[in-house]
């Protein structure tokens, strides 16, 4: 499940017209970097959580016949595959409206329909995680090891606990971490760790349940960390520490991060980049 119905207010005037989804790292759009990892992961059902001016999303992830023909006629067999690989197969995607922006619960429980009573993944596209395997594969992993639910886990300064869900460890072996509580947004003296979660998760259904009752937590939002902490104790609860790079896409500074480490990791740019980046750091050195 990709929660996609936010207005990507900090990317004003870009995204006034486009979702902040759509905005590309490189050549390819946010949104299509999470389907890919959910994809290496082995799911096979994606449901879009969207809001109004969300269509770009659903155009992408359709045919465009005109494109392809005209792909096809000139023999750009490279473009053509690029843009039929995102499309997966008729029936695997699916779309439904938050209607209101009420949190990321909300976002969640408003897909209750398509989950049904089976685990499911939630990817938040801003949350883009460079590596491999890809982040959800690896905490599918520790899910069928050990079932129950799984967040994704990096450490961050204490002073920005409040900026993300936080954890209070148990059992910790370097790389799986028990979960055995839950804070959304601690104050760095209230944070049990500095273990925050990062926007990847495997929930069990049961979530739904807490959810469905519509308490609001920090930011007067319906809360899905909050919802979290209530199925701890009734199933096993890890964490897993990212073996990636995460890059933060929903500020600025982490969206040009992205877009230059991945830029760098291409064949066809990494040489070319790199010495342009030479170029403008040395024109813009203080002393220069």
């Amino acid at each position: 499940m990709f929660p996609v119905g936010g207005l990507g207010t900090r990317f004003l005037p870009a995204t006034k017209a486009l979702p902040k989804e759509m905005l590309p790292i490189v050549d390819k759009p946010l949104i299509e970097y999470a389907v890919d990892e959910a994809r290496a992961a082995g799911i096979e059902e994606f449901v879009f959580v969207t809001g109004r001016g969300k269509t770009a999303i659903q155009n992408h992830f359709d045919s465009h016949f005109e494109l392809e023909y005209a792909l096809r006629g000139k023999g750009r067999e490279s473009e053509l595959s690029s843009i039929k690989a995102a499309m997966g197969t008729p029936g695997q995607i699916a779309y439904v409206r938050q209607m209101e922006p009420l949190g990321l619960g909300h976002a969640v429980w408003t897909a209750r329909n398509f989950i049904g009573n089976e685990p499911f993944a939630v990817l938040l596209a801003d949350d883009l995680i460079q590596g491999e395997p890809g982040a959800l594969a690896e905490m599918a992993e520790v899910h069928a090891d050990h079932g129950g639910n799984v967040v994704a886990l990096m450490e961050v300064p204490p002073q920005d606990t409040s900026r993300y869900g936080v954890i209070a460890p148990g059992n910790d072996d370097g790389k799986i971490v028990e979960v055995v509580d839950l804070v959304e947004k601690p104050e760095p003296d209230d944070a049990p760790s500095n273990l925050a979660i990062v926007g990847r998760y495997i929930l069990q259904p049961e979530v739904l349940d807490f959810l469905a009752l519509g308490e609001t937590g920090a930011g007067g939002e319906i809360q899905l960390t909050d919802s979290m902490a209530r199925l701890i104790g009734g199933a096993p609860f890890n964490g897993i520490r990212l073996g990636g790079t995460r890059y933060d896409c929903g500020t600025k500074i982490g969206f040009l991060e992205a877009n230059i480490a991945f830029a760098l990791e291409r064949d066809d740019l990494g040489c070319d980049v790199y010495e342009r980046l030479e170029r403008v750091l040395a024109a813009h050195r203080p002393d220069a």
